[in-house]
């Protein structure tokens, strides 16, 4: 442990939550950023388990914990700014409470607000997108029981890995002061190492699918569950994401979850003009790099 780091004296007025604390040798010593960085390892842990696929039970302790981190380490930054700003009402916010941990902490959808708005922090709404789309993913496991397709999970497990990550590496890092950072180097090492393990496993699987995508690039999109630029939508209604398997549920879902958490989500659909169906959306990336108006009905496009 670096020597750098102080007991905190209980009955000093010198409060700084920004200095790390020495534990007593009885003590466990998690602070956020290490904390944040061991629920990731126990993440890649669990997607790069050595087994044909990721077991059902990895995937699952996978998605729990790199929820967990998300959590940890986005309000790890939010800390940085001031600590009163992690407490659900920062008008609550007081030393004691916040040393003994007792409080409730603002939710990841806050969090990010106050990122933004209080700490100069942006998150995209693309990023915002993958970090809902994970939570759902862990409370339908943690508290439902989770029947959902492998790969979509597997895949935006990696994308979220992939964003804590440059997190981490852009903003929380270069902050922290030496002997903190040094507590996380090696376990960063091996994160980096279990992305570059799930980047591989995608990169190969989309090479596998390149000749049954080939000619199809003018009705081919993201999928709106794996994120990958694989679904094929098909005018004889069997639309399918050749990558994680998402089947055809219908024109009108895929418009209206291709623009879901879309600012203008209201005006972006329409009626057809080729099929009449209410089903033509705005502003789609097509694979062959073209952005239009598409129907998910007839594949019909514009602009």
């Amino acid at each position: 442990m670096s020597e750098d780091r102080r007991v905190y004296d209980s009955g000093s007025d010198d409060f700084d939550p920004g200095v790390p604390v020495v534990p007593e040798a009885h003590d466990l010593d998690f602070p956020p950023v290490v904390n944040g960085v061991d629920y990731l390892v126990s993440a890649v842990d669990h997607l790069t388990a050595d087994a044909p696929a990721v077991s059902r039970c990895d995937l699952k302790y996978a998605v729990i914990h790199l929820h967990a981190a998300a959590e940890v380490l986005l309000k790890a930054c939010l800390m940085q700014a001031h600590w009163s700003l992690v407490f659900k009402d920062p008008v609550q916010a007081t030393e004691d409470r916040y040393r003994n941990g007792d409080f409730e902490s603002c939710g990841i959808d806050e969090t990010i607000e106050r990122l933004g708005n209080l700490a100069g922090v942006a998150i995209s709404d693309r990023e915002r997108k993958t970090l809902r789309s994970l939570s759902k993913d862990r409370n339908a496991l943690q508290h439902y029981g989770l029947t959902h397709n492998a790969l979509a999970i597997e895949t935006r497990a990696g994308q979220v890995l992939d964003l804590l990550i440059r997190f981490l590496d852009e903003t929380l890092l270069p902050k922290l002061d030496p002997g903190e950072k040094s507590l996380v180097e090696s376990d960063l090492d091996r994160v980096h190492e279990g992305l570059d393990s799930i980047h591989a496993f995608v990169t190969q699987r989309m090479k596998r699918l390149r000749n049954q995508l080939q000619g199809k690039e003018d009705r081919t999109l993201h999928c709106v569950d794996c994120q990958n630029k694989t679904m094929v939508v098909s005018p004889e209604g069997d639309s399918e994401c050749l990558f994680c398997g998402l089947r055809d549920l219908g024109p009108s879902f895929h418009a209206n979850a291709y623009i879901y958490g879309h600012p203008d989500a209201a005006q972006m659909i329409h009626a057809c003009p080729q099929c009449q169906s209410p089903t033509f959306t705005g502003k789609v990336v097509l694979a062959d790099g073209r952005t239009v108006s598409f129907c998910f009905t007839c594949t019909a496009t514009h602009g």
